[in-house]
Order: structure tokens, then sequence, then C-alpha cells
């Protein structure tokens, strides 16, 4: 019995010993972790090289957004106290799409603690999540509560690292408060080009419609990022009136925002917007076209859940 109590032991040391190859099999022992078992895995881990956990890391990400069967979430909240920087933002990336309000403590302290940037800014993008359930009264009022007040302290900080600020932002749209529409303006009307492309961003996460005017101005702006994060607000806002300017921009001279503006016209999916994507289906150019047909597809998808929900 003792032998088979400790069977674990083996393949977790093996997926954190370098000279060993991660293979998924393996990792899959770190999925729904007893007690025991997380306690062992913290003794290895913290034997390992800062490569081989990153590797870990990384592989755990990648195989929890690929088999939603497989849930790693208490590895990942133990990595939240990992000495390495970029273990513990993987590991925020990892539960970005948790739900669990279990996930909101660490975030929080993540967000309030840690010593990078770069981690706090993770901290804030995972939170988004809390912060949208919180208002779709999914969340306890007091962890509703918690997540807001975490945000809105970044927020209201002047001596905050712009990419935090700006996750934080991006965080708190959905809120329908009159402060977050404060802050939206406020960060819209800033001179950092960064800043101002995640108000516009939270333009549309805001689901305000007010926001319009100034995303169809931001359509013409000289910035590819702007124009970039003003078509997927168009298209998050299902605004119809963004359909000709967002057609406009499928010659836009960059890429991305080509791509942008054909997504947003999917998510409109006005009889306008819809032409158009079946023009652009038949593009001579692959990539457009290829697009066009991804949009219209995600589009008829929509558009037959009502009778599938009956």
């Amino acid at each position: 019995m003792a032998a088979e109590s400790a069977s674990y032991k083996q393949p977790i040391a093996e997926i954190l010993d370098s000279s060993k190859p991660l293979v998924n099999s393996t990792l899959a022992y770190l999925s729904d972790l007893s007690g025991e078992e997380l306690e062992f895995l913290k003794q290895v881990w913290a034997k390992a090289d800062a490569n081989r956990r990153q590797q870990v890391i990384s592989h755990l990400v990648h195989l929890s957004e690929a088999d939603l069967k497989l849930d790693f979430s208490s590895t990942f909240v133990f990595c939240l106290r990992d000495p390495d920087e970029t273990v513990r933002t993987r590991a925020i990336v990892g539960l970005e799409s948790e739900e669990n309000h279990i996930f909101v403590g660490p975030l929080v302290q993540a967000l309030k603690q840690d010593s990078s940037d770069k981690v706090r800014a993770a901290a804030a993008i995972a939170l988004g999540r809390f912060a949208l359930l919180g208002d779709l009264d999914k969340l306890s009022a007091d962890l509703a509560d918690k997540v807001r007040r975490a945000l809105l302290e970044i927020l209201d900080n002047k001596t905050e690292p712009v990419e935090v600020k700006r996750r934080a932002l991006e965080a708190i749209a959905p809120l329908s408060l009159p402060r977050v529409k404060e802050l939206i303006e406020e960060a819209y009307h800033s001179n950092d080009v960064k800043l101002k492309a995640s108000a516009i961003y939270a333009m549309g996460r805001n689901c305000d419609s007010a926001w319009l005017t100034t995303l169809l101005t931001e359509l013409s702006s000289n910035q590819p990022e702007l124009r970039y994060e003003a078509a997927n607000a168009c298209g998050e806002l299902g605004a119809e009136e963004a359909v000709p300017h967002l057609t406009g921009l499928i010659e836009d001279e960059d890429v991305q925002v080509q791509e942008a503006a054909i997504k947003a016209l999917g998510e409109i999916g006005s009889e306008e917007a819809k032409q158009t994507l079946n023009k652009l289906a038949k593009n001579p150019q692959p990539r457009i076209r290829q697009a066009a047909k991804s949009a219209l597809k995600e589009l008829l998808f929509c558009e037959d859940l009502p009778s599938l929900e009956l």
C-alpha cells in the first residue's frame, strides 16, 4: 500500500528533472493534485532550476488550454510564490480562464504585493474576468467589491507604472460605474499611446454606445494600434454605424487592423456587414478571404444560438 500511495513521486520528480524530456502524458500527473501530491511537488519544485520550472509552467498553460478536463489550478496558485517572475506570470496566465471565486484572493494579492510589474499587470488582466462576473451578479458582493477596490486603488495611484494601470483599466471596464467612465476618459486623453489604446479597448468592454463617436474618429487615427483597438471596440458594441468605416479599413496598410475590421464586421452581423463579408470571402488575397470566412462562420453560429436554446 505504501508503494502504491507513493506511485506519483517518480513521474512528478521526472517532470522537474531537466535531464528528462517533458511529455504531456507525464505532465498530466499534475492535474487534480491531492494535498499529499501537492506537498511533494513543492519539495521537488524548490530544487529545480529556473529554466526547467519555466518550461514546465509554460507546458501546463498550453495543456490546460488544449484540454479543459485537465485542472492544474493548484499548481498555478502554488507557483504564484515562485522566485522567478516568468514562472509567476505564466501561472497567472494559467488562471485567466478560471471563474472559481477561490482564485480572487491570490490574484488580488499578486496585483497588490508582487515585486514585478509584469506579474502585477498579468494579475490585473486575470481579475478582469472576476470584475465582469461581479457586474453580472455571478460573484458574491464582498468578492466583487474586493476586486473593484483593488483595481481602483491601482488606477487612482499616480505612481503606478503605465503597464499595470492600463491592464487594471481594461479589467475594470465592464463595470457600469460613473468612476469607471471617468477613468476611461482620463486615459483616453493621456499622452501615452499605450494607455490611450487601453482606453479605446475599455470603451468596447464598457458596452456604452456613448463611446461610438470617439471610436469612429479613432478608426481614422494615424496610429495603427489605435485603429486596431477602435475596430475591435466597434465589434464589441455591435455598432452598425461603424460598418462603412470598417469596410474602408480592409485596405489598411496594417495587416492586424485589416483583420480586426473583418472580425468586427462579423460581430456586428448586420445585413450590410454580412454582404461585405460575403464579398470578402471571394477576395483574391488568401488571408483576407480566410478572415472573412471565419467571421461569417462565427456570425452564422451566433445566429443559430437562439434556435439551439429552444
